[in-house]
């Protein structure tokens, strides 16, 4: 016998906070395809020159604050 989606979701809700956020990662995962191998390579190698950029000094960093305000005025905004 199958479940209806309001019985699943009504055992969902009980789970912690913790195990929902893991099945809600799962459920996502799921809706994905196969990773594509050239897509994953070339996010890795990004990566790479971003770190390094950073560890060489070349990277034009901004600080949390300063972020935070642009965020904050960003949503203020809508």
């Amino acid at each position: 016998m199958s479940r209806t989606f309001t019985e699943l979701w009504r055992e969902a809700v009980e789970l912690t906070e913790e195990e929902r956020a893991s099945l809600a990662g799962l459920l996502i995962e799921s809706l994905e395809g196969e990773p594509d191998a050239d897509v994953e390579a070339a996010w890795a190698a990004e990566i790479r020159r971003r770190i390094g950029e950073v560890e060489d000094g070349t990277a034009q960093t901004v600080p949390w604050e300063e972020v935070r305000r642009r965020l904050v005025n960003r949503l203020n905004a809508r």
